[in-house]
Parts: structure tokens; C-alpha cells; sequence
């Protein structure tokens, strides 16, 4: 785990690509998006040691995590946003990072610890999102001043007051399952 500053990046060129076919669609969530977007992808870097490679697809997966919500107006939005990733995986022809950049969608609300081997990145990118949702109360050994320096370089602009919102709309709709993304 970090206990360094790590380099903070405003103009990550991949996530910058993505986020220009979003804009639409975001509306006014776009900016607080595309922040809870570099938040979780510098976490990811806090938490594994940067490599080209890694960086890329924690890239893609967090620019893709939560996008259901807005491209299929769904709280419902992991199966969505991970046909959206593939999608995109596809067009750029890297399908060989395909199932766990879905592992990485799919689990990022789970509970507890991801355990498999074959996907080290999913566990990466579970913590790094449980870091940026707890505003750093859960920080998987992230050093302080990193994940203030990280909330500090990428504002929330209010998404998780959005998170808010929609977890009781969603708890009016279906209050027996209201948080349909979560995972044990």
C-alpha cells in the first residue's frame, strides 16, 4: 500500500476518450461522474503498483463501473454497464481484458473480499471504489494524504448526493431489494 503522494493526473488520455461520447448523456452529472471516475482510478494506482498496462484497464473499467445509470436510466446498472464496457473493449480490439474488466464492474459493490487469482485487478478496483463511496473511511491501508489529495484534485460535485437520491428512489420502488448492485 501507498505511503507516498502519488502523482495526481487531471488528463488521463483514455478516460478523457470515453468521457467525450458521455457528455450527452450525463448532462449534468458529467462532471461529478467523470470525478468519481479519477477518484477510483487513482485509488486503483494507490492500491496496486502502477503499470501500463493495469492503468489502462482500471482506466476503462472505472470510466464504465457506473455509466448503466445513466446510459439505461437503471439503478439496476451493473448488467448494462458492463455490455457497455465489452462494447467499447471490442471496438478497441483488447477483448483479451474482457471478463475481468467485467469481473471488475460486476463486483465492485460486492461486500467482501473478490478471490480469485486469475483477477487480481477486481480486488483493486472493489477496494478502490469502497474508498472513494466511504469518502476514505475505508481505505485498505491508502495512506491519509493520498485520499485527501486524491477527493481534494477530483471534487465530488455532488455525486453521492446523487447516490443518496437514488437509493431512495429506488427504496420507494423496490423496498425489499433497493440496492440492486450490491453484492455478498
Amino acid at each position: 500500500m501507498a505511503n507516498n503522494m502519488i502523482e495526481i493526473k487531471n488528463n488521463i488520455a483514455t478516460i478523457e476518450r470515453i468521457f467525450n461520447q458521455w457528455n450527452g448523456i450525463l448532462g449534468g452529472d458529467y462532471l461529478a461522474y467523470k470525478n468519481h471516475v479519477y477518484r477510483v482510478y487513482h485509488f486503483c494506482l494507490a492500491l496496486n503498483p502502477p503499470q501500463s498496462t493495469d492503468n489502462m484497464i482500471f482506466a476503462i473499467a472505472a470510466s464504465f463501473h457506473d455509466i448503466g445509470i445513466w446510459a439505461n436510466k437503471t439503478f439496476d446498472y451493473l448488467q448494462p454497464s458492463t455490455e457497455l464496457a465489452g462494447a467499447h473493449l471490442k471496438d478497441i480490439s483488447k477483448t483479451e481484458w474482457l471478463r475481468e474488466v467485467e469481473l471488475m464492474i460486476y463486483y465492485h459493490h460486492k461486500i467482501t473480499t473478490y478471490n480469485n487469482s486469475k483477477y487480481p485487478l477486481v480486488e483493486v478496483f472493489r477496494r478502490a471504489d469502497w474508498i472513494d463511496v466511504s469518502k476514505g473511511k475505508r481505505s485498505f491501508g491508502v495512506a491519509k494524504n493520498d485520499i485527501n489529495a486524491i477527493i481534494n484534485a477530483f471534487p465530488n460535485h455532488g455525486f453521492h448526493q446523487k447516490l443518496v437520491r437514488l437509493t431512495f428512489t429506488e427504496f420507494k420502488k423496490r423496498p425489499f431489494k433497493p440496492l440492486p448492485m450490491m453484492k455478498w
